[in-house]
């Protein structure tokens, strides 16, 4: 385990005011926008709009979610100008962006930065020392260690037999590590229950049809904060 306190939650993938009002007063830490090419891309105007309407909304804590950004293999350039628009309160890197990259962007933009690392279906369990190798590198770099099913977005999980490997690796390395990758209501009580992540992150998990379904997601955070 992790940590002692409920897992923290971001709901990504977010398009619709509607999903947002939905979720008045359930306890999202994290609601992320979607920049990189998908079904869920969003311009950086419409993730303005919505940002703004999810301040007006109370979520943990009583308190407004912070927004995350999530991008794949992003310029410079481009990221200043998304964040000109649209002053996000997290980044998450999600392509092959380096540590060194992943530094210069906390450091230019003074904003938290988390880095997706994908594991391959059905990979084996990772030893301890290769799933250390990979945390390690972005140690001083950032702050959040994203464990995703490779290719993202996906709907289908990794093994989770490999996490135990990662989280030893994040608390030596003062990281936290959040779950993606095939989670959705009916699991998210065994992997909670088994190994109690910093946070989780879901999309198609609560979406019925391809469009976020409030039932699902009040339902999947529920079942995170109770487990």
């Amino acid at each position: 385990m992790t940590s002692e306190k409920p897992s923290m939650v971001k709901i990504c993938g977010i398009k619709e005011e509607a999903t947002l009002r939905g979720m008045n007063g359930l306890p999202v830490e994290y609601i992320g926008f979607v920049f990189a090419k998908s079904r869920r891309q969003l311009t950086p105007m419409q993730a303005a709009q919505l940002q703004a309407v999810s301040k007006q909304i109370p979520m943990a804590g009583g308190k407004p979610p912070l927004t995350v950004g999530v991008f794949v293999d992003p310029t410079m350039e481009q990221l200043a100008e998304t964040l000109s628009d649209v002053p996000l309160d997290v980044v998450q890197l999600h392509g092959e962006e380096t540590p060194e990259f992943s530094r210069e962007v906390r450091e230019r933009f003074r904003i938290d930065v988390w880095r997706a690392l994908p594991i391959s279906e059905g990979s084996e369990p990772t030893s301890k020392q290769s799933g250390a190798d990979r945390l390690t590198a972005y140690k001083d770099a950032v702050s959040t260690i994203l464990l995703d099913t490779a290719g993202g977005g996906t709907g289908t999980a990794f093994r989770w037999d490999v996490i135990p490997s990662y989280q030893e690796a994040a608390r030596n390395n003062g990281l936290r590590l959040f779950i993606a990758g095939g989670l959705n209501p009916d699991n998210a009580d065994e992997l909670i229950t088994t190994y109690l992540p910093d946070g989780v992150d879901i999309s198609s998990g609560v979406e019925t049809d391809g469009v976020k379904d409030n039932h699902k997601i009040a339902a999947f955070v529920e079942r995170v904060k109770s487990s």
